[in-house]
């Protein structure tokens, strides 16, 4: 049998732990990033090493990390990038000042030399940008206070990298120790600027041109190589230049960020970034040394906790500082108190230029993987966390969201202050009619007190929280939030401790229907079934037909698939009986308006042209 080439077992074998991994945490409600670290351990040097050149798939998955800095460039013009200098560079160096402090402290304390202490700390005072970024991306956090200063800091310290890195070999054992340092530094920040002047000059000379010509080309193809073509070689130049190839990207991406062509990039670069980043995570799994763990479990358990605790408190004050609300407090320090990536890179290094002996550097190694881990799994249990607390507890004065403290009167109780749950609000407040709005998302309550709304903050799932928001007195409770899963347990809470409420709900989908019915929920609506029905009514009309005629089509279907609906209802946990009553359905739907169609043509030939052919009837089920 023949022997499949290595990238071929290896790209299989990636695919396969992704695909297993990440699925299962995400059903855990753990996140895609616990599941890619998990993959990672799984298949790596201590779990069953299927996967032995760890370091090479590293170094080659960091390249996603670039990518995504790349995109996020986009979305920052010039002016937007200018306008954060002072967050960047005042919070960003209060950061890395403060952290650096504390745990240089701690080092001495602990009797490293004063050099090892520095380097680090240094390094631990780093913070990882893939795993924060990713996280503020999954929960739209990025346009957020907090996400913004999150950003700030992160982009600082890709900056603040090269400074660390020339200052390394002049703490090595073989270095000049201090004297140097000075003309080092400022040679390293000259040659900073001139890689970055380049960037920027031939970004405004070049890219603009460069890109129009391919796109003149009508070749997607060849567009999306030429993406792809600009952020390696602009990494290129930053790694050959002994800089970061993330702080290039980031520049390139801000330079088109007022081009026509930022959509088409980011539609062309997306895929490759989710892979390259999925690829990154799983290496990052890989590459901890369970070994130094085991050799010394309660020293590595007192250097992870001890250096995540003295940036969580060094951070934690810095947004307090800053006047960030506080909900985004926690989730912000979470974020930046974890390692870096960028640690491996100074910590390798320290140990080539002897500025740090090996045993401890594979120690530190080893704590900012294994925080890099924890960091992702903590943020579920301090969800769940916030959500008690902000629920049941007075909010700090001034933040945008409220909670239910004093119990409520108002007959109309509605669960969700999403887009449907919007509405539903600005209908009742038209009406005059008094509503208590409840959301567990701290970022929809900052939309709804950006807009003058009125929402408090809690859990719908819990009858102590219905009390408060007076469902013992209220007549109606809508339940219009997004997932299938909290919609129905709001209802069965809502049906077992307050029976007289009149439920309405929202349902996502003709499954979803189906529960909502099972629990007795008779006033349901499908939420894209009117929208889509708009839609088709517009679409028969660019067909020909005239305002009268699509509107009756749309209407006879609407009647039809509702009554449909209920007809099905009974079958519905029944697969093979249900699939058969709907295509029974489906077919006397087009049989019926077939022969309407046929009638009126009898009596209009003229509108012979017009009518849709008879199977562009849609699927009633």
């Amino acid at each position: 049998m023949a022997q499949a080439p290595v990238w071929l077992t290896y790209g299989f074998t990636y695919l396969a732990a992704a695909v297993i991994a990440v699925p299962l945490t995400r059903a855990l409600g753990l996140g895609a990033i616990v599941g890619y670290l998990a993959a990672g351990i799984a298949i790596g040097p201590w779990g069953m090493a299927l996967v032995s050149n760890v370091q090479d798939i590293l170094h080659f998955a960091e390249f996603g990390v670039v990518l995504m800095l790349f995109l996020i460039g986009l979305e920052l013009q010039p002016s937007r990038l200018w306008s954060m200098r002072r967050p960047i560079f005042g919070l960003g160096g209060a950061q890395m000042l403060s952290c650096t402090l504390l745990l240089g402290a701690a080092a001495w304390l602990w009797g490293l030399p004063w050099r090892t202490g520095l380097v680090a700390a240094l390094g631990l005072a780093l913070s990882s940008t893939a795993i924060a970024l990713q996280i503020l991306a999954e929960r739209n956090l990025i346009r957020s206070e907090g996400g913004q200063h999150a950003f700030s800091i992160l982009l600082f310290q890709d900056i603040a990298a090269i400074p660390i890195l020339a200052l390394l070999p002049l703490l090595g054992a073989t270095g000049n120790a201090l004297p140097g340092t000075g003309e080092a530094l400022l040679a390293e920040v000259l040659k900073t600027l001139g890689v970055v002047g380049a960037i920027i000059l031939g970004g405004r000379l070049m890219l603009r041109p460069v890109l129009r010509w391919v796109a003149q080309s009508k070749t997607p193809e060849i567009f999306t190589a030429t993406s792809l073509f600009l952020v390696v070689g602009i990494a290129m130049l930053m790694v050959v230049m002994d800089l970061s190839m993330a702080l290039g990207a980031f520049l390139a991406g801000v330079l088109l960020a007022d081009s026509e062509y930022r959509s088409e990039l980011e539609t062309d670069i997306e895929p490759f970034k989710g892979l390259l980043l999925g690829l990154f995570f799983i290496a990052v799994g890989m590459s901890i040394d369970f070994g130094v763990l085991l050799a010394s479990p309660l020293k590595m358990l007192a250097l992870v906790a001890g250096f995540l605790s003295l940036k969580a408190v060094a951070i934690y004050f810095l947004a307090r500082a800053t006047g960030m609300p506080e909900q985004e407090r926690p989730v912000f320090t979470l974020l930046l108190t974890q390692g870096g990536e960028f640690a491996f890179v100074v910590f390798q290094t320290a140990m080539n230029f002897q500025a740090l002996p090996s045993d401890i550097g594979s120690m530190l190694i080893a704590a900012v993987t294994l925080s890099m881990l924890l960091g992702p799994l903590l943020l579920v249990p301090m969800d769940r966390a916030l959500q008690r607390h902000y629920a049941q507890s007075n909010p700090h004065q001034g933040t945008p969201d409220a909670a239910l403290v004093e119990p409520q009167r108002a007959p109309v109780i509605i669960a969700g202050f999403g887009r449907y749950g919007q509405i539903v609000a600005r209908v009742m407040l038209a009406q005059g009619v008094p509503t208590t709005v409840l959301d567990h998302s701290v970022e929809m309550l900052e939309v709804a007190h950006t807009f003058g709304y009125r929402v408090f903050f809690g859990d719908a799932t819990r009858a102590r929280l219905l009390r408060k928001a007076g469902a013992e007195h209220a007549r109606v409770l809508m339940v219009a939030v997004d997932t299938p899963q909290q919609s129905i347990k709001i209802v069965q809470v809502a049906r077992k401790h307050f029976p007289h409420l009149q439920i309405v709900a929202r349902a996502r989908d003709i499954s979803h229907w189906h529960a909502l019915r099972d629990l007795g929920v008779t006033l349901v609506e499908r939420e894209l079934f009117e929208s889509s029905l708009q839609s088709a009514k517009a679409v028969l009309q660019c067909m020909g037909l005239d305002e009268m005629e699509s509107r009756h089509t749309v209407e006879r279907f609407r009647a039809y698939n509702l009554e449909l609906a209920e007809r099905l209802y009974p079958h519905h946990k029944d697969r093979e009986r249900f699939i058969a009553a709907a295509r029974q359905g489906r077919e006397q739907l087009v049989e019926q308006m077939a022969r309407e169609r046929q009638e009126r043509l009898r009596e209009h030939p003229a509108n012979d042209d017009a009518a849709p052919p008879a199977n562009d009837t849609p699927d009633a089920a």
